[in-house]
């Protein structure tokens, strides 16, 4: 407990310093990056801690366009890992539409009908209508 007092500073100012030795010019607030090492060197917690609030403030204040874009898919569109919801699944709600037609014709069909008859028109095989796949969606 006691070498905590001299391990959270010196880690706080190699953190400082290596992130001081990736950032831009428009995240030094006008400062030179030799004199913010020294600050951070020099003031044992509040250098660090002073470099690391300026920089992440001028960092959220940078226009997004300005931000680095990652390699990939572009900001903002959400990845697509399938439905998220059994409502947003095109086979489900084509289960559920082909169970309510049966159930609306097997209240009066169903007595008429023959054993092994379907009773709600094409075979059960047969998915004509059924919605057409979703070209982005990466289960089709």
């Amino acid at each position: 407990m006691r070498y905590l007092v001299y391990v959270v500073p010196i880690g706080l100012a190699i953190y400082a310093l290596i992130d001081l030795s990736q950032s831009r010019p428009q995240e030094r607030a006008g400062l030179r990056p030799w004199l913010w090492a020294v600050v951070v060197v020099l003031v044992p917690v509040l250098g660090p801690v002073a470099w690391i609030a300026t920089s992440r403030y001028l960092r959220s204040q940078e226009a997004p366009s300005a931000a680095p874009q990652r390699p990939g898919r572009p900001r903002g569109v959400p990845r697509r890992r399938g439905p998220v919801a059994p409502d947003d699944d095109p086979d489900f709600l084509w289960r559920i539409e082909r169970e309510r037609r049966r159930r609306e014709a097997g209240a009066g069909a169903s007595d008429d009908a023959a054993p092994g008859e379907n009773i709600d028109g094409p075979p059960a095989d047969d998915r004509s209508d059924r919605p057409a796949p979703d070209p982005d969606d990466p289960r089709a």
